[in-house]
């Protein structure tokens, strides 16, 4: 492995790796994007002349790679500014339409803040919320997720993939439990849309909220999926004014980053494509395997693994969730006997990285997603997260690994905990 002395000078500092926070915007999606700013500037809305008509055809095309990405109908795909609205509509949105069927709704402890704080505020209208705990690698348990199921429940809300630790819940075993009750099954799949394969139907999803920024498109735009047929969901809309979006979502469509967002899913569709071709043609598993070899999912879990085996040799270091069911870009690692804040400021110069999710990183709290794990206080607080992407390189890798190692050793030899146990290995 070279010197990291002698990478710094190849590489562009600091190096990014938190690619689960956001994306940069890449230039395919950009160029397609820069005609509707200028000459192609219609309001989709306006439906008398040929400007309006030009902006409502690409935010119908849009509407069509979006749904293509996740196996869905182009009718039932709601722009919205992003996921975190789309979480609120959905959540907010099912509990209105429903309210004399049921307030119920069942969730997890470790999903992300927009849909606790969504759900607490449930709770303030006078509806019910079972608050599902994990595993020690931040799985749920769809026996207790079946259990917890009332009359009046109305909503299962569990996310895809989690955006501090990339695990995967158990989506279809989720879905099929929903099903059986009658009960509608809602995931926030932030994480996941554009990085593993997601189909709607093949899921069972009822709702589904994704966002461009976390896939290679641009900031504050977003979709909400909402099943139209077996059953159809009902929402009542959150927002009021225009009936814009089947009247889910009124608002003036912002068009050149709804065309971003449907030009990023169909980049991340293609790349899916190509892993899902190979495993159609493969011979059997070791085929699909190999067939699926050089996609951008295989590099990024690749690119993960040595990552993780080069951070692991440091002692007392420890990978956060599930390494089975989980995306293949995102690890996350806790050093014992390391200050989390004094971790991070000393890479800030060199590394780009967060200790878990940017929406709550303002907070000096642990982060309650590895809280739900089991971790202690002082072990949850020396986590890092790393996100790697697109762009994402080698030399990156080798340069964080070496960085981090440095800082870690650095740092501890300032810690009288890391010193008291030393002296304790050698009695």
């Amino acid at each position: 492995m070279r010197p990291v002395s002698y990478l710094c000078y190849m590489l562009k500092l600091p190096v990014y790796l938190d690619y689960n926070s956001t994306t940069p915007v890449d230039p395919r999606v950009l160029q397609t994007m820069l005609p509707y700013f200028t000459e192609k500037f219609g309001n989709a809305a306006s439906r008398s002349h040929a400007y309006g008509w030009e902006g409502e055809e690409a935010v119908e095309f849009a509407r069509e790679q979006v749904a293509r990405l996740i196996g869905a109908e182009t009718k039932e795909v709601i722009f919205t500014s992003g996921a975190t609205e789309g979480d609120n509509l959905a959540i907010k949105g099912v509990f209105e339409a429903y309210a004399t069927r049921g307030n119920h709704i069942i969730t997890a402890v470790t999903e992300h803040k927009a849909v606790l704080d969504t759900c607490h505020h449930i709770e303030k209208m006078g509806g019910e919320v079972t608050w599902l705990p994990t595993d020690k690698e931040g799985l749920i348990d769809p026996g207790a997720l079946e259990a917890a199921i009332r009359p009046t429940t109305v909503l299962i809300a569990i996310m895809y993939a989690n955006n501090e630790i990339g695990v995967l819940q158990p989506v279809r075993a989720i879905s099929r439990i929903a099903r059986s009750h009658g009960v509608l099954f809602f995931t926030d799949a932030t994480q996941a849309v554009g990085k593993v394969p997601v189909n709607v139907e093949e899921d069972g999803i009822d709702l589904l909220t994704l966002s461009a920024h976390k896939i290679y498109g641009p900031k504050g735009i977003g979709a909400l999926y909402a099943r139209r047929r077996g059953p159809r969901v009902r929402l009542t809309a959150q927002m009021d004014g225009g009936g814009h979006e089947r009247g889910m979502r009124s608002g003036t469509l912002n068009v050149p980053a709804i065309v971003g967002l449907g030009k990023a899913c169909e980049l991340c569709g293609e790349e899916l494509e190509t892993a899902a071709s190979g495993a159609r043609t493969g011979a059997g598993a070791a085929g699909a395997a190999a067939m699926a070899e050089g996609t951008e999912a295989a590099r990024l879990a690749e690119l993960r693994d040595r990552l993780e085996k080069g951070l692991l040799t440091i002692e007392g270091a420890r990978v956060n969730g599930s390494r089975e069911h989980r995306l293949p870009g995102v690890t996350n690692i806790s050093f014992s006997y390391v200050d989390g804040e004094a971790l991070l400021a000393a890479l800030s110069k060199d590394l780009a990285l967060s200790s878990g999710s940017a929406c709550t990183s303002a907070s000096m709290e642990p982060s309650y997603v590895l809280k739900a794990l089991g971790l202690e206080d002082d072990l949850a607080h020396s986590s890092l997260r790393l996100g790697l992407g697109r762009f994402t390189t080698e030399e990156e890798v080798d340069f964080a690994i070496g960085r981090i190692g440095e800082t870690v050793t650095r740092l501890r030899k300032t810690s009288p905990l890391w010193e008291l146990r030393q002296e304790a290995g050698r009695s």
